[in-house]
């Protein structure tokens, strides 16, 4: 993956706060990696992290654990909690919380270091989160700060991110975010723009007894990152509310051309439960990422 070249390029880079930022982001999106979902139309679980605008919990509140896994030549790990509650007539508050590290950084002879033992990469970002939703649309909003410490430097940015999203007429939904990482600066890797559509395209009974299912079409797009556009098409079933099962692929662009890349995932509904399962397709025999999650409603 041309990213994971990216990563670890800027690990491997001078000591310095723009390599240190940059690889940051790209340990972000490795964990985007494993969406099935375009990253605008994500819903459920750790997706405030990447498009604010979620849709009420449907109890009076929710709490959502993920753990992110990459492949051992990248090996980088991490947790997404995401904590949401209903507090009318403001909408909905949050706290959102997400850790990425690397680990099997090796120091070298020529390290200014004389510390024994692995490099410590890792970012870390808390925010508050806002949304509201009348009738079709949902407006959101997280204000946080990233921690982010790479060997002896350390740094803090402010982020803001807002998102909407919009039903329309004809079972469609319009989905934008955007991630905006202080100081803000055309062409910085750390800002993004997510943009996506989604159709349902047939609804009815699969089998007697099955409730109502629905196909599901999407595309979804992601730009201002310092390259060239992602693309990313994809299609879901949903069985009844009660199994989601999303396939996507996804073409990233890179500093060096495009690769293709592919995701799935499925989500299972248990009463007040959600469990989540989705990883990419492990690309250029590197591995795959994946993500398990578990999301549980509070009446």
């Amino acid at each position: 993956m041309q990213r994971i070249t990216t990563l670890l390029a800027a690990c491997c880079a001078p000591a310095a706060l723009a390599a240190q930022a940059t690889g940051a982001t790209e340990v972000w999106r490795l964990a985007g990696t494993t969406l099935p979902v375009a990253q605008a139309l994500s819903t459920g679980g750790g997706s405030a992290l990447w498009n604010p605008a979620q849709r009420p919990p449907t109890g009076r509140a929710s709490v959502c654990f993920e753990i992110i896994q990459t492949p051992a030549a990248v090996g980088a790990t991490g947790v997404l909690v995401v904590g949401r509650i209903r507090v009318s007539p403001v909408g909905e508050l949050g706290l959102v919380y997400g850790s990425m590290g690397i680990s099997d950084l090796v120091r070298t002879t020529s390290s200014p270091s004389q510390d024994s033992g692995s490099i410590p990469f890792y970012a870390q970002f808390v925010a508050a989160n806002w949304t509201v939703t009348k009738r079709g649309t949902t407006l959101g909003a997280t204000l946080g700060v990233q921690d982010v410490r790479f060997d002896e430097i350390r740094a803090q940015r402010a982020a803001f991110d807002i998102g909407a999203t919009q039903m329309l007429p004809g079972a469609i939904r319009i989905a934008a975010a955007a991630h905006v990482f202080a100081p803000l600066a055309a062409g910085d890797a750390s800002h993004v723009v997510y943009g996506g559509v989604e159709r349902r395209m047939w609804r009815g009974a699969m089998w007697r007894g099955s409730g109502p299912v629905s196909v599901i079409a999407r595309y979804g797009v992601a730009l201002g990152h310092g390259f060239n556009a992602d693309h990313h098409v994809g299609v879901g079933l949903d069985v009844g509310g009660q199994l989601l099962v999303d396939v996507q692929m996804a073409r990233e662009g890179g500093y060096g051309g495009a690769g293709w890349r592919g995701s799935a995932g499925v989500r299972i509904r248990i009463g007040r439960y959600r469990v989540s399962y989705a990883r990419d397709a492990g690309l250029s025999d590197i591995g795959s990422a994946y993500r398990v999650g578990l999301e549980a409603q509070i009446k």
